[in-house]
């Protein structure tokens, strides 16, 4: 392909006209057609280049050293937020969706030494399924004023649904409090 800038005038004070692929010249200082700069002493080419490679890291290093990276490419989690923590937060809240309080309470005495993103997850399902005991139970001595059904089926429908979206927070490794609780364990 040829130049589609005619030759010009020099344009930095030296003989060469602006010749360089793409209708460019290269920058000031440059050897047209051998790369950046060479350094003095140094070979043709072997200056300092624009952009160094740095290494990647290898898998699981961070980990071994209690501290936990988002390979490249991925959204940044927050701190303690590793796959395995991710894991047993969403077990935490589907496991009182089915045990009630029995699977957040093991997870929070199992775990809560060791994440500080699973302590928080297991306490929130902990706090909100006593909640729910309670809501349950209240309902079972107002069934005999027919409302007790209707608390009973409202607190379900919540909990579901908030158990739910609070699975899906703790899958993405966000921090949720659920609107409705009993700080009963913090």
């Amino acid at each position: 392909m040829s130049n589609p800038y005619p030759p010009g005038p020099p344009h930095d004070g030296q003989n060469t006209p602006y010749n360089h692929p793409g209708g460019y010249s290269p920058p000031p200082g440059a050897d047209p057609g051998h790369g950046p700069q060479s350094a003095p002493g140094m070979p043709p080419g072997m200056g300092p280049q624009p952009y160094p490679q740095q290494p990647y890291p290898q898998p699981g290093a961070y980990q071994q050293q209690g501290h936990y990276q988002q390979p490249y490419g991925y959204p940044q989690q927050p701190y303690g937020s590793t796959p395995d923590d991710r894991t047993m937060a969403l077990l935490a809240h589907l496991g009182g969706l089915f045990l009630s309080f029995l699977v957040p309470l093991v997870l929070y005495l199992v775990k809560k030494d060791e994440s500080p993103f699973v302590r928080h997850h297991a306490a929130q399902a902990l706090n909100f399924q006593i909640l729910v005991l309670i809501v349950y139970v209240v309902s079972w001595v107002l069934t005999l004023v027919f409302i007790g059904v209707l608390t009973f089926f409202a607190m379900w429908i919540a909990a579901v649904v908030l158990g739910i979206m609070a699975a899906v927070a703790a899958n993405k490794g966000e921090w949720y409090t659920y609107p409705i609780g009993v700080p009963v364990v913090k």
